[in-house]
């Protein structure tokens, strides 16, 4: 056998969705993978988006980002509010996600998220990261 490293592709994932769909399905599993991405304006310009995916019974929220002189004026919160509210009616637990200290921490926590843990970095704090659950029910 030879591993090497490669450029990913569409064959390599195709390959990649088929086994794993196999092997859910064998284990009564629907991944049902779907990408989100909400996005905010003011007169028409774009000032924030969060973007993420459904899969099994989660919303992850894997970016969120706000225009830098726009930030502590609740677009980042108005983007959290309307995926919870998209989402929570729809059959899933919960929405989670993970930023890093130099990051969003105190942001997800005012969202109402509950940090799971901490993994830290011991070669640099700043990337320590931090991760966090919302329950819906």
């Amino acid at each position: 056998m030879k591993i090497e490293k490669v450029e990913s592709n569409e064959e390599i994932e195709n390959f990649i969705e088929e086994e794993q769909e196999k092997y859910e399905a064998k284990n009564g599993i629907v991944c049902n993978y779907t990408p989100f991405c909400f996005i905010a304006k003011e007169n028409d310009e774009l000032v924030g988006a969060i973007a993420g995916a459904t899969f099994f019974s989660e919303v992850y929220i894997d970016e969120l980002v706000v225009k830098e002189d726009l930030r502590g004026k609740d677009i980042g919160t108005k983007l959290i509010n309307a995926v919870e509210k998209y989402y929570k009616d729809s059959g899933f637990n919960n929405m989670n996600t993970c930023t890093n200290e130099f990051q969003a921490p105190k942001f997800y926590e005012k969202c109402g998220f509950e940090l799971e843990f901490v993994r830290k970095n011991k070669d640099n704090p700043k990337l320590n990261k931090y991760y966090y659950v919302k329950y819906f029910r």
